[in-house]
């Protein structure tokens, strides 16, 4: 993962302006199912900019944040800076696969918008190591784009189309690997690591205009390797502007929810 972390080099700012927040309703959602309103220690791996990370820190007693990418890593230290909270989070260098924690450690591990990065049969196999008993992953990610105007959509789904097929069509960059999110309920049942597994929806309202939006697409992993014009970026930003204007709507952001218990 760490050649792959490279991509997101000099976008931590941009991406951690526009990018959703996970709704509160998580936090409950994932400490109802192991009955433990205040965890011990909660584990985020491809922390990024700690959007995922921070929202721990007024629910667990101690929040480490694993990410590789040195940018996303600094934006995060400096957004909890002076926060109430900030001594209960830590923020460390280091990929899924080999955390350096020790066995069964974690209460709760989390993939946010990550685990796609990710080679799944190591990384589980290290998510069930420094899990404790009945501990639980979550590997969560949310639709793209946020549901704003269906022409808008429509505009958006066709631009993130095209984005992978240039990025086929002229190859990925080397060692460069995604898998699936389709598959990440398959592959944590296929893993043997857990004894429940499960997927779930959450549903989150967030504000944002047409600068935010345009933004939020311009900071997909590779978009900025292809001019606007090849992605549709250009016609995208035309809809944008007639769609949402200036003044902030609500988006809703749809979170799909992969759960496993050990």
């Amino acid at each position: 993962m760490t050649e792959t972390s490279e991509i997101w080099t000099g976008k931590a700012s941009s991406y951690n302006r526009v990018r959703p927040t996970p709704p509160p309703a998580l936090l409950d959602l994932l400490t109802q199912l192991i009955g433990m309103p205040h965890p011990t220690l909660v584990v985020d791996l491809g922390s990024g900019t700690g959007l995922s990370t921070a929202i721990w820190g007024e629910r667990a007693e101690r929040v480490i944040g694993i990410e590789p990418n040195a940018d996303m890593r600094q934006e995060a230290i400096h957004n909890v800076e002076d926060l109430p909270y900030a001594a209960h989070i830590e923020y460390r260098e280091g990929v899924a696969h080999q955390t350096g924690l020790p066995d069964g450690c974690a209460d709760i591990v989390t993939a946010a918008q990550s685990f796609h990065w990710m080679e799944p049969t190591a990384t589980l196999a290290e998510i069930a190591r420094i899990l404790r008993p009945g501990g639980l992953f979550a590997a969560y990610d949310y639709d793209w784009p946020p549901t704003l105007h269906w022409e808008l959509d429509r505009l958006a789904q066709e631009a993130g189309s095209r984005l992978v097929e240039l990025v086929r069509e002229r190859g990925l960059p080397q060692n460069l690997k995604m898998w699936s999110k389709n598959r990440h309920l398959d592959c944590m049942r296929e893993s043997g690591h857990f004894r429940f597994t499960n997927e779930v929806l959450l549903h989150h309202i967030e504000q944002g205009d047409a600068t935010r939006f345009l933004e939020m697409m311009r900071s997909t992993a590779f978009s900025h390797q292809f001019t606007e014009q090849e992605i549709g970026f250009d016609r995208l930003s035309s809809a944008a502007f007639q769609s949402l204007e200036s003044e902030p709507i609500p988006w809703y952001v749809s979170y799909r929810v992969r759960i496993g218990v050990k």
